[in-house]
This record gives structure tokens, C-alpha cells and sequence, in this order.
């Protein structure tokens, strides 16, 4: 019998690990197995009541059809009173692009500079979906290291190294999904001052996780170069900072010269995002922020609690993470290898976690740990851990 098959491209699309744990530890539940999950990354807080009231009002005030593919005005004027309240930038709202979760940013991006025989530069250990739509273009992804010996943030100086006359965009991640990196503004000051040398170099700065920054720091947003803003991409969104993984909505913000490419994309791939999310978006930005200082608050007591839990663990070491909600132990001194002990965690132990190769190279020897889950869950987690490591 004929099969039809897809592209070989297609073939060079990876999954997502966060989502095949989680359907993992979800099976398991099913058969009445209790599993702690410190695997998917998303806040275990309730999206904020008058965020819900907002998507109700929209739904009882009939918003209940089509948008404008790049969003509806009233959100893209918050979005950019919003950027520059935070970074003192100014973005016009003809600038923004509502999409239906961080991702399609990422991919509309990618799309554009990647092609065979070019190169664009990434993180790594990182979010895998930049490597994963790198490679469906065709484009050879080169890896930036994110060193722990340097607090999981990258050198600017080896980030400038790697451009050559194949380089086409660099992606930068700052605070970081999987290690909670936080690149420090030296490095981002010199990092800029060496990208105005390659003018031809695109710049993909995901910062999703911006709100969540620890210790007094603050979050340095690339808008903040003007030198680079005319080939600068810029995603951020409600996910992380207001609970609303589920509400599958972000932004991102283009140059004027790229801008009608990903309108263009957007109409012929989703045709716009939900009307409910971007009123819900809208009540989000503009309404009390308390729901966002308590809950990073909330992750900041976690973050000390499960470093200090995992540095007490048999042949595990772990550094502070400075941003988001993640953790990276290093896991070398346990004499597991990491992808072996990710499972059996799992399978023996009900606690799930995500293996730091699956983020990369440099991933290997780490788990990735989240601490958006509740104190109790991850006080039991590191129990449960110790024991399976000294059983």
C-alpha cells in the first residue's frame, strides 16, 4: 500500500519534553499513582479574578468574533503604555503583533532568516523549540554555551565570536527557561556594542520571563538599545507573569521593515487570537499589579527552598538561579546519567523533572527543576528524591 508522507522537514521537528513528561506523569495519575510534577513549566497560581471578570464581561458584551490579525488596538495600546512604564521605550502599538503564545514568535522569526546554508546562533542549554524550528528551516542552529560557572548567562565576548558571514540572527534569552539565568547588563552592553559591527545580523530576544527576576535585580529588555532596534524582534506575553499559560496569548514587537512579513504569516496561519484573551490581556496590564509582585514573591521563598533542599542531596549541587521559576542541579556527583535518573525519577520515585540534555549539549549532567509548585510538594519531592539516591 502507498503511504503519503510529509517533507523531510518535517522530520527535523523535535518534541517538546516538558509536554511528554507531563503526559507521562499524567498516565501514571491515571492509575492512581500520586506524582509531584516539577516538570512543566507554568505557574500553579490561579489566573487573577478580575482578569477572569474581564473575559467574562467580554463574552456577555458579545466579543465573540474575528479581531484584526495583529491584535485589537485597545491591547496594543496597553501593551506598549506597559513597555515604556517598565524600560522607558517607546513602541508604537503599529509595531505590535499579538500571537497565540510566545512560540509562534518564535517560529515566525525563524522563519524568516532561516534557510539552508545560513546560521543562527541559540542558546544552550535552551527553550528547545529554537533549535527544534532552526533545524525545520533548514538553517544549521550554533550553539552559545550558558555556563554554569557563569551563572548560566552568556559570554558576550564568545557570543560575538561565533558570527561569521553565514550568521543570519542570534537569539538571546534573558531571564532563561531552563536555568533560571539572568544575563547581567555588562554583558548585554557589550554584547550590543559588538552586534553594531554586523548590521546584518537579526536579534530574537525572548523575554518571557521578565517580570521574574530575584536578589534586586532588574530585568534589562534589548528595546532599551536603540543601536539595534531596527532588526531587534521582542516577545513577551501574559503566560508566566499572570498565570495564564492556558490563554495562549503574546506579544511580540517588529522592526517597521519586517513587520508586514509576520502580519502576513499570522493572517495565513491563525488569523488572529482568541477576542477573549486580548480583553483578559488587557484588564492584565492595566489593572492592579499586586497579583504579579505576590507571586514572584512566592517563587523567590520556593527558589531558596528547593536550592537549599537539592544542595543537601546526595551528589547533587545546585546554583542560585537568578530569574523565572527553574532550577539546574547538577547531577554528575550522583553517578546517574541524566536522561537515566530523569526517568526513573519518574517511574520509581513519582517525581517528575525534565533531563538537562533534553535542553542541549551543555545540558548534560543537569535536571531541570520547576519550582512553580507549592512549598509542600517540593519539600516532598526532595525527600523523595533522597531516598531514591540513597536506596
Amino acid at each position: 500500500m502507498t503511504m503519503v508522507r510529509p517533507t523531510d522537514n518535517f522530520g527535523r521537528l523535535h518534541d517538546e519534553s516538558a509536554f511528554t513528561v507531563l503526559a507521562r506523569a499524567t498516565a501514571f495519575e491515571r492509575q492512581g499513582r500520586d506524582i509531584i510534577n516539577l516538570g512543566i513549566g507554568q505557574p500553579d497560581f490561579p489566573t487573577p479574578q478580575h482578569i477572569v471578570d474581564a473575559a467574562t464581561r467580554a463574552l456577555r458584551d458579545g466579543h465573540h468574533g474575528y479581531t484584526p490579525a495583529n491584535g485589537i488596538l485597545p491591547l496594543r495600546e496597553a501593551i506598549s503604555h506597559s513597555l515604556g512604564q517598565r524600560f522607558g521605550v517607546d513602541v508604537s502599538p503599529e509595531q505590535l503583533l499579538i500571537v497565540p503564545g510566545g512560540k509562534f514568535a518564535i517560529f515566525t522569526a525563524i522563519q524568516m532568516f532561516g534557510e539552508p546554508g545560513v546560521e543562527i546562533i541559540h542558546p544552550d542549554p535552551c527553550f528547545p523549540i529554537y533549535r527544534s524550528i532552526v533545524e525545520f528551516t533548514g538553517a544549521t542552529p550554533i550553539p552559545l554555551p550558558m555556563r554554569e560557572d557563569h551563572g548560566f548567562a552568556f559570554s558576550a565576548q564568545e557570543a560575538l565570536s561565533l558570527i561569521n558571514e553565514r550568521t543570519r540572527m542570534i537569539i538571546i534569552n534573558s531571564p532563561a527557561n531552563p536555568t533560571g539565568g539572568v544575563t547581567p547588563k555588562k554583558e548585554l552592553d557589550l554584547l550590543v556594542a559588538g552586534l553594531e559591527r554586523y548590521e546584518r545580523v537579526a536579534i530574537l530576544s525572548d523575554e518571557i520571563y521578565g517580570a521574574m527576576t530575584y536578589d534586586g535585580q532588574r530585568h534589562i529588555s534589548l528595546l532599551s538599545y536603540p543601536s539595534i532596534r531596527d532588526r531587534l524582534i521582542h516577545l513577551d506575553g501574559v503566560s508566566k507573569s499572570y498565570a495564564m499559560t492556558g490563554w495562549r496569548l503574546g506579544w511580540s514587537s517588529w522592526p517597521a521593515n519586517l513587520y508586514d512579513s509576520a502580519y502576513r504569516l499570522a493572517i495565513n496561519s491563525y488569523s488572529c487570537v482568541s477576542s477573549i484573551s486580548q480583553w483578559a490581556a488587557i484588564a492584565a496590564l492595566n489593572g492592579p499589579q499586586a497579583c504579579v509582585t505576590a507571586m514572584v514573591a512566592e517563587f523567590d521563598t520556593r527558589r531558596r527552598l528547593v536550592v537549599e533542599s537539592l544542595n543537601g542531596l546526595p551528589g547533587m549541587s545546585c546554583v542560585m538561579p537568578s530569574g523565572a521559576f527553574f532550577a539546574f542541579p547538577n547531577v554528575t556527583g550522583t553517578g546517574w546519567q541524566a536522561n537515566a535518573l530523569a526517568r526513573a525519577l519518574l517511574e520509581e520515585a513519582g517525581v517528575a523533572v525534565i533531563a538537562g540534555p533534553d535542553f542541549g549539549t551543555y545540558g548534560k549532567g543537569h535536571l531541570r527543576v520547576s519550582y512553580a509548585s507549592s512549598a509542600k510538594n517540593l519539600k516532598r519531592a526532595a525527600d523523595r528524591i533522597g531516598e531514591f539516591l540513597s536506596g
